[in-house]
């Protein structure tokens, strides 16, 4: 059973910690927040008892052997950096770092400190992405990729209003290449690898972050067009076409369905249910990979692939970090 802290006491880390406990490898034991109170208040929830106000007690404590990192982008990395200087395994939010820079940085020294780093981007570990993997070839040559994530944020009127919430603030290492575009591009390099060249395009908002964008990544006898947007909701599926037929995915993050059509036949649905809370499969592998001592795994070249190309997309786009100046 792997003792794990969480940075971070919002929806998502809930939802963390409900699927690391479903896959019966994990368990809770440490709870860290900026304010004592919330961080009481949090762990009651799950009946822990040890808090945190202090990243660094949290990180040298002998309750946690891993931590989960929810905390704004910008600050991944550097926790990231404490807790594998303190020996624990890091499970950190996507995207594990604001670029290519720091996920070199911590991979050296994940490995030299003998602990597993793992990106918690969760639809490369769902059962549908493996089925989705299977069906390629099935559609004979591939001729057309094209993956949307396009979801219109919370927090968009905000901004709009004149506000400077996180997510549009690039101090946070935010955005929508960052935020929404990692999705279909971890999904892509997932299923392809890297490509043989990529082009970027992006509309950036006053504050510096991108609102939307397009990734075009160059394989050998294909293009996979990658479309997200923090600004608009999308509802098309993302598609692959083949030469002998075509696959269908509802929400690209989640994989959610997955369906095969050939000409003049009805679509065939190849997904199974995944359950409410897709979280469960990467904690399983996160898990997996401590107990079988496994610090170099897949998981790590997706992250650095994926990474690079959004540190070069950024350059290209004209988005740029507080983090980028520290190398």
């Amino acid at each position: 059973m792997v003792r794990f802290g969480v940075i971070g006491t919002n929806w998502i880390t809930e939802k963390f910690i409900e699927g690391a406990h479903a896959s019966g490898k994990m368990q809770l034991t440490g709870v860290y927040s900026r304010e004592m109170d919330r961080a009481k208040e949090f762990a009651a929830k799950f009946s822990v008892d040890h808090s945190f106000d202090s990243l660094e007690e949290m990180a040298a404590s002998d309750m946690i052997d891993a931590v989960y990192i929810a905390s704004p982008n910008s600050f991944h990395a550097p926790q990231a950096k404490l807790f594998i200087e303190n020996s624990k395994h890091v499970i950190g939010e996507k995207p594990l770092a604001s670029n290519i820079h720091e996920i070199e940085s911590l991979i050296a020294l994940a490995q030299e400190k003998d602990v597993v780093l793992f990106e918690a981007l969760k639809t490369t570990y769902n059962p549908n992405f493996k089925i989705l993997q299977q069906a390629l070839p099935k559609l004979g040559k591939l001729r057309k990729v094209h993956f949307t994530y396009c979801q219109h944020s919370s927090r968009y009127q905000k901004f709009l209003n004149g506000e400077n919430p996180n997510t549009f603030n690039p101090k946070f290492s935010n955005g929508s290449l960052m935020d929404i575009g990692i999705y279909p591009l971890s999904v892509a390099i997932g299923l392809f690898g890297e490509p043989k060249s990529f082009t970027a395009q992006g509309v950036l908002l006053h504050s510096g972050v991108d609102a939307h964008g397009t990734l075009v990544l160059h394989y050998d006898d294909f293009d996979a067009v990658i479309s997200h947007s923090k600004v608009s909701n999308g509802y098309a599926p993302s598609e692959l076409q083949g030469e002998q037929a075509s696959i269908l995915i509802e929400s690209i993050s989640e994989c959610e369905t997955v369906s095969i059509l050939r000409q003049g036949e009805p679509a065939v649905v190849l997904s199974q249910d995944q359950g409410a809370n897709t979280m469960q499969y990467e904690a399983d592998v996160f898990a997996d990979l401590i107990e079988t001592k496994q610090t170099m795994h897949a998981g790590l070249d997706r992250t650095c692939i994926v990474s690079a190309i959004i540190t070069r997309a950024r350059e290209i786009t004209g988005v740029r970090f507080p983090a980028d100046e520290i190398v």
